[in-house]
């Protein structure tokens, strides 16, 4: 972060991306808003500043405070929560351009202020809006970016082709041998945290083992990496959750939405106690999404799609300040 006053002759004012990157930027922004406004969804807007924050253990929420008080808020990590509140208030199909925020996420795919695409379906599975995502992505990629059919694979298959195991049958200690074996060095504290094991396993076993050139879904994740998801029994029941793999990177994650209110403020309050144990601040949740949910979601499918990566792929750019008007460090 920036010190000291630039100055004519410091590069810190310019943009970190090119003015050709930049008309690439707009053109793509064109084309989604002419992909969703011919499939007939709703463009909505919704608050960036909340008074509630996201729970998840892996998100970082920014707090925003006005210097003189009377305003203590916080940016949101998605706008997935007011989405939800217009899908049960009647909106129907609907998306967004959200600038969002994250905290401990700056490197050369992560910028702490970013562009998330995020639409939802009412009465669609996460089969089907895998289809459209798939379209969309192929939508902005002709002419660009020549793309290999799709590759779908369940978690269960993806561990088992790339990592060696079955994830839902190993246990902590399998998975730190698989690890340690592709001289992963295991962060401390997490050698018995399954869960953080496969996170591990998935981001540094299975994800660059997949074609950067093939678009791939992987899905049916462990019921415990559920989030927001809906949960199909059967044994074992999965997460009706699905990835999107492409360029060698996470571009997307889509779920079955949750409905249940009572099962959602469950899963909030294992959020709060994880992070409790984990030393992390412990936030306010969304009461606001807990009554939209009870007074009833449509059964609906929603997926997050990071812009920002998007243009990076189809402008060939290696990092993510390529594609930014004034990446962080300049912002």
């Amino acid at each position: 972060m920036p010190t000291s006053p630039a100055s004519s002759n410091s590069p810190s004012w310019q943009p970190t991306a090119s003015l050709e990157a930049l008309r690439l930027r707009a053109r793509l922004l064109a084309e989604t808003r002419a992909f969703f406004d011919a499939r007939g969804l709703l463009e909505v807007e919704t608050p960036q500043l909340s008074t509630a924050a996201a729970t998840d253990l892996h998100l970082e929420s920014l707090q925003a405070r006005a210097p003189g008080g009377g305003l203590d808020g916080w940016l949101h990590t998605s706008p997935e929560f007011p989405m939800k509140r217009l899908l049960a208030a009647g909106s129907g199909d609907c998306w967004q351009l959200a600038r969002v925020f994250r905290g401990g996420e700056h490197g050369r795919r992560h910028n702490p202020e970013f562009s998330l695409l995020e639409w939802y379906r009412v009465g669609w599975d996460a089969t089907r809006l895998m289809d459209e995502v798939e379209a969309f992505v192929r939508a902005l990629a002709a002419g660009r970016l020549p793309l290999q059919d799709a590759l779908r694979l369940s978690y269960r298959e993806a561990f088992r082709r790339h990592a060696g195991l079955d994830p839902f049958g190993a246990a902590a200690g399998e998975l730190a041998a698989a690890l340690e074996a592709r001289a992963v060095q295991i962060p401390q504290g997490v050698a018995q945290d399954r869960d953080a094991l496969l996170d591990l396993a998935l981001a540094l076993l299975v994800e660059p083992a997949l074609d950067p050139a093939q678009p791939t879904f992987i899905h049916d994740f462990p019921a415990s990496h559920a989030a927001l998801a809906r949960i199909r029994p059967g044994d074992p029941p999965v997460a009706e959750r699905f990835e999107l793999f492409l360029g060698g990177m996470e571009l997307a994650n889509g779920f079955c939405e949750l409905t249940d209110a009572t099962e959602q403020r469950a899963r909030f309050a294992a959020d709060l106690d994880a992070r409790r144990r984990r030393g992390l601040a412990t936030l306010p949740l969304d009461e606001r999404l807990l009554a939209a949910l009870a007074h009833g979601l449509p059964a609906c499918s929603g997926v997050a799609l990071g812009f920002d990566r998007l243009v990076m792929l189809l402008a060939g750019a290696e990092d993510i300040r390529d594609v930014l008007a004034f990446g962080w460090g300049r912002a």
